[in-house]
């Protein structure tokens, strides 16, 4: 049985996590990203009820860090460029007091295994590679960029009754 009510903290990757791991590239070498708005809503209902975010990618992006402060994540709570993941959770952890073991991690490759190892609760979408599904708590039913994420917020907020919908804090924040 998953403990679902140790989780004080999130952190993902995104390329395959929030997307479904396609990017879009013009000529000058910007890449463009399509996200789940019912992802996107889940990271706005953890933000909105007090779970600290991280988002934890390879990518260099500033669309990123503009997407997710859209939904609450902080600036400095946005890893860019990481190349050893588990170090930026660590971090993560360290600022806001947290042990790696009160944090669920999503991620679907090779890089996303240490952190995977690390964290409370190791999720991954059902497309994840082989190696990532071998050291998961959960694979997810959906797939990187269709749910994954939704599916993984909601679950653990609703076992700790903390999915709360409040439209007038929504309205203020949002």
């Amino acid at each position: 049985m998953t403990d679902f009510k140790k989780i004080k903290a999130f952190a993902f990757d995104i390329d395959g996590v929030f997307t479904d791991g396609g990017v879009f590239c013009d000529l000058q070498g910007e890449l463009y990203r399509t996200f789940d708005s019912k992802d996107g809503f889940a990271i706005r209902m953890a933000t909105m009820n007090g779970f600290p975010v991280a988002i934890i990618t390879g990518g260099r992006s500033k669309s990123i860090s503009a997407r997710f402060s859209t939904c609450g994540v902080l600036d400095a709570d946005v890893y860019l460029k990481s190349r050893v993941k588990s170090d930026d959770l660590l971090d993560f952890c360290k600022r806001h007091d947290l042990k790696p073991e009160e944090v669920m991690f999503i991620g679907d490759d090779l890089p996303d295994i240490e952190p995977l190892q690390l964290c409370g609760l190791a999720v991954c979408p059902s497309d994840a590679v082989p190696e990532v599904k071998a050291v998961c708590d959960i694979v997810s039913e959906f797939p990187g960029g269709k749910g994954c994420v939704r599916k993984a917020v909601e679950d653990v907020m609703k076992a700790q009754d903390r999915w709360i919908f409040d439209s007038h804090e929504y309205k203020k924040l949002f």
